[in-house]
């Protein structure tokens, strides 16, 4: 017998349908959202980025590949990770079916990360995955826009990441706990995993000129996470104990 509150069809029909109003609700807060996103401020790009991609060298202007909008996921890929975050590759198992939906709507989707780019690519091979990665490495963008951070910056608190400061990273010593986890799975330690970040930023392009449009961290991205999105419609929900996702290929590994 389950412990879950039970009840007759039109008792269930009834509380679904109070529960309808609500998810109307948010529905239309969350179009409100995004209207008011589009109504942010462009803020002009005028420093040249640059990008090793598998074409050769690209400026950020490139990336858009003749449409007018970019989205940017900061793919969390360190140099020294030896695998991509896991998180962040549940993620791109979600957006590697519909890139190609957007690139034919005036939208290219990449991801980006500081790892060099034979890394990712036989990263990108080992996990099926076709949407377009450019590595970062040796240039400032992945620092510009607060997804990358230097030892020093930990070391002295001056993160500044989903638009609030960090304190200092303190070295405990054990190495336990969720966040040991995923640098254990990238294979690194805490300190070397944690001065990248995941985010989404996007952009346009107009006349020539590139603008900086949105960009959102942390649980900012959540709603990109479509697995999560699942698990929010299923009867328990994310039903959450520690770290249970791993990379698509490993699950059969033990």
């Amino acid at each position: 017998m389950t412990d879950h509150k039970t009840g007759t069809r039109e008792e269930w029909l009834a509380a679904r349908l109070e529960l309808l109003e609500a998810e109307k609700d948010l529905t239309r807060r969350s179009d409100e959202l995004a209207r008011r996103r589009q109504e942010l401020p462009w803020v002009r790009i005028d420093k040249e980025y640059r990008f090793d991609t598998e074409e050769g060298t690209a400026t950020l202007a490139d990336l858009f590949r003749g449409r007018s909008q970019l989205l940017v996921y900061h793919f969390m890929f360190g140099p020294d990770y030896t695998a991509g975050c896991p998180s962040c590759s549940a993620i791109a198992d979600g957006f590697n079916g519909f890139a190609v939906h957007l690139a034919n709507h005036d939208v290219m989707l990449w991801a980006v990360s500081r790892a060099p780019l034979a890394k990712l690519q036989a990263y990108q091979r080992r996990m099926g995955w076709t949407f377009p990665w450019a590595s970062s490495l040796g240039r400032d963008f992945n620092f510009d826009f607060n997804v990358s951070f230097t030892e020093e910056q930990q070391r002295e608190g001056a993160v500044e990441y989903n638009y609030g400061r960090e304190a200092p990273l303190v070295r405990e010593a054990g190495g336990e706990g969720p966040v040991a986890e995923f640098a254990a799975m990238a294979g690194t330690d805490v300190a070397t995993y944690t001065r990248e970040r995941p985010g989404l930023s996007a952009f346009a392009l107009e006349d020539g000129v590139v603008y900086h449009t949105y960009s959102a961290y942390s649980r900012g991205v959540d709603g990109l996470w479509g697995m999560y999105q699942w698990l929010d419609r299923a009867p328990r929900g994310r039903n959450e104990t520690g770290l249970w996702w791993r990379r698509h290929d490993e699950y059969d590994k033990g």
